[in-house]
């Protein structure tokens, strides 16, 4: 464990730390000011009118803000504005067809369109046949969140209005994610950063534990440093490397779909969750496929059966602020796949 007495100390380690490793990941507890140690690294970066950092964190959102138009009194005109004077968008500067490169993005989250004017420096949404629509504000961060990605894949492909980018630190991407959109996030941003053969070094921190697991195990072939850090009070940070395991958390998920199955509240999302704990077992006993994991035999005689349905349900394109209950030959076939992976793999019945 490191002990560091000010921000600025943090920041630096991080720095130091990026000279041999591609990707610093941290997790951290809400409260402990995950966000302050991001803008200081940024600002260590910044000598006169040269930056080095492309972040993501709760100020990029502040770079896009509503126009309601109501002083106009027309109230069905609504408009997301861009704060122009950013380089956040550069690109839009340079010409770059934003829009293609959002749309792939979003089109894994949400079923509304957008347009963007670079006239008035705004972005119109419309779903279906409504135009000019007001968006939630889940789907307002996912948005924002998309444009991130789409501009971070600008600048590790180096194009013109991102040669600047030396370094990513994305801080908590998107806010309250249930754990089956929290795989799909941290997956998604895995892949963009494996496809990463530059020389852009990237730091990610996340009080989420489930999306630092996922990140951590798609990256960790890679040069990859997970640290746990934690405040002692005041500017006073500690940074703990959390070893070649970060966390046990497929345990905590484990008795979490125990607790669903018998309360029979469950979810599609827990297909997900479910797949996800038969992959690392899997992958622990040397298996090549999460089916192996599934109880075999004559006295289960689904077990084909049990595996395609993980497929469909883990694979569906579900609304990333919804969460649709099973049907109830969908919950039959969990319990029972839950249970025969209990049966086989002995896990402590205390936890259930």
């Amino acid at each position: 464990m490191e002990l560091f007495d000010s921000i600025e100390e943090v920041a630096t380690h991080l720095r130091s730390e990026l000279e041999d490793k591609k990707t610093i990941l941290i997790f951290a507890h809400n409260g402990i000011g995950k966000t302050r140690p991001s803008m200081e690294f940024k600002e260590q970066g910044r000598k006169e009118d040269k930056r080095d950092t492309l972040y993501f964190n709760a100020f990029t959102e502040d770079l896009f803000t509503w126009d309601n138009d109501f002083e106009k009194g027309n109230d069905s005109e609504y408009t997301l504005q861009m704060n122009m004077a950013s380089r956040f968008f550069s690109g839009l500067k340079k010409g770059f067809a934003m829009e293609s490169l959002i749309r792939p993005l979003l089109d894994r989250y949400v079923d509304f369109d957008f347009r963007i004017d670079t006239d008035e420096w705004a972005v119109r949404f419309s779903r279906g046949e409504s135009d000019n629509i007001k968006i939630s504000r889940g789907e307002e961060n996912i948005f924002i969140w998309c444009f991130f990605l789409a501009i971070a894949q600008l600048a590790l492909d180096q194009q013109e209005g991102y040669h600047w980018v030396d370094y990513i630190y994305v801080d908590d991407p998107i806010s309250s994610l249930d754990d089956n959109n929290a795989i799909v996030v941290a997956a998604h941003l895995a892949e963009l950063l494996e496809n990463n053969a530059g020389e852009i070094k990237t730091v990610i921190s996340s009080h989420h534990a489930l999306f630092f697991n996922v990140v951590w195990n798609e990256l960790r072939r890679k040069k990859v440093m997970p640290y746990f850090m934690d405040s002692q009070g005041g500017n006073d940070y500690t940074l703990q490397y959390t070893g070649d395991t970060p966390f046990f958390h497929h345990v905590t998920l484990l008795k979490q779909l125990h607790q669903a199955a018998e309360s029979g509240k469950l979810y599609t999302y827990h297909f997900n969750i479910l797949r996800s704990i038969l992959e690392k077992t899997a992958t622990f006993h040397g298996f090549d496929h999460f089916s192996a994991c599934i109880k075999q035999g004559e006295d289960n005689p689904d077990s084909i059966i049990h595996t395609r349905i993980i497929n469909v349900l883990s694979h569906g394109n579900y609304s990333l602020f919804e969460s649709k209950e099973m049907q109830e030959d969908s919950k039959i076939h969990f319990r029972q796949i839950l249970e025969g992976f209990k049966k086989n793999y002995r896990f402590n019945p205390e936890l259930f």
